[in-house]
């Protein structure tokens, strides 16, 4: 086991952002290891949140965010690239020291697009559970300490994944795999106990699928937290890497 990895990267990203296509890009990286959602289970047990899976994932995971910060996001590895796949709110009651030894990037969508997909697993979604907020209070703390993370946002991702990805490499240090873009279809033996109730459309897909804009009608009751979200996502936004 290498004590050190070269590199850790800590993906904040929100639900329904295509968070877990990119974990499979990295995964397919042959000096990179990936990590799915560490933090999950804490962020269950402190939140309370009734999210698809939460008994069967408080009992398989490790609950106590500290211990997995520790042992986890900065322990052993045996990969030079460590890849934690976390989602923005589940950084709650935890001490943020150890984001400055670990490479930031954050994964955005537009929350009019991503708020409709989200009410299948949340039903009635607050602005916490979208990530936003928190996602762009830890860009704030980060600037602060003059770190620059990387930004990604999922429909410059989707319009070009191979130049958008390739830009990612480089703020990483890292040199661009073409086999990023390709992955074998079903699951991952690194995905969480809760891959059931979120991942099954990605399990089907081969690589990045193609963006394609929502043409539904946007959901009325879901306009007060679209006009709550769109602050943080723009915020966000200016720092994007675009395709």
């Amino acid at each position: 086991m290498l004590a050190f990895p070269q590199l850790r990267i800590n993906l904040w990203s929100g639900p329904r952002n295509v968070s877990t296509a990119l974990m499979y890009a990295f995964a397919q990286r042959a000096d990179t290891r990936v990590v799915d959602e560490p933090l999950y289970a804490h962020y269950l047990r402190c939140s309370g949140a009734r999210h698809p899976g939460r008994d069967n994932i408080l009992k398989a995971m490790d609950n106590e965010g500290e211990r997995v910060v520790q042992e986890v996001l900065l322990g052993s590895c045996d990969r030079p690239v460590l890849f934690v796949k976390n989602m923005g709110h589940h950084l709650i009651d935890l001490h943020w020291g150890f984001l400055r030894k670990m490479s930031t990037v954050f994964l955005i969508r537009d929350p009019k697009e991503m708020l409709p997909s989200l009410i299948n697993q949340v039903p009635q979604p607050t602005l916490a559970d979208t990530a936003l907020k928190r996602q762009s209070d830890i860009m704030d703390h980060l600037l602060s300490q003059g770190m620059k993370p990387a930004v990604l946002d999922a429909r410059q991702l989707l319009l070009n994944p191979q130049q958008v990805l390739s830009e990612l490499c480089t703020c990483l240090g890292l040199a661009f795999d073409e086999g990023m873009l390709r992955w074998p279809a079903g699951p991952r033996p690194e995905e969480g106990g809760w891959a059931p109730h979120w991942y099954h459309v990605i399990h089907t897909t081969t690589g990045f699928q193609p963006y394609r804009p929502k043409t539904a009608p946007f959901p009325a009751f879901l306009k007060p937290l679209l006009e709550e979200c769109k602050p943080y996502y723009d915020y966000l936004y200016q720092f994007a890497l675009k395709a």
